[in-house]
């Protein structure tokens, strides 16, 4: 099974096992780049839709696991974690973080750990959805599982 996967959606299962996750990397006929067209692929609300954006913040890249329902408030997040700045990573800082494309962004299998914050909002879908390493790849998993596989900060991600 794993064999038919790109190389990248190989690192997130493998990333998913080693965190003990059994959800399966799911490949749909058409890229979903978005969190709207990942839902009508799935059948899914748009909010359980993980959407992974990648920021630069404080010298650093900070990966944000957002609800496909809404937007993230930059500033505001930045408020609440201490940061200095969250901007939007360029498409090369999105690669070197992640070695991943965006639209394709997981939450793991990445070269090197990345702080992370997950959306207080996605703990409210029983299951949610997130990329799985292409923009044509994902995969089901628990909040619960997301906060784990991320060691990620559970925080309010949009406006006040």
């Amino acid at each position: 099974m794993t064999d038919a996967l790109h190389p990248r959606s190989r690192l997130v299962h493998d990333a998913l096992r080693a965190a003990g996750i059994p959800g399966e990397i799911r490949t749909l006929p058409d890229a979903a780049t978005t969190a709207a067209l990942a839902a009508a692929a799935l059948g899914v609300e748009v909010g359980a839709i993980a959407n992974s954006l990648v920021f630069w913040s404080d010298g650093e890249p900070l990966l944000v696991m957002t609800s496909g329902a809404h937007r993230v408030d930059t500033a505001a997040l930045a408020r609440r974690l201490g940061r200095d700045s969250i901007a939007r990573a360029s498409v090369d800082q999105v690669r070197a973080a992640t070695g991943q494309a965006i639209g394709g962004v997981a939450p793991a299998g990445h070269p090197a750990k990345i702080t992370t914050v997950v959306d207080e909002d996605l703990a409210l879908h029983a299951e949610l959805w997130a990329a799985g390493g292409t923009p044509h790849t994902v995969f089901p998993l628990t909040f619960d599982q997301l906060v784990a596989l991320t060691d990620g900060t559970v925080a309010k991600v949009d406006a006040d």
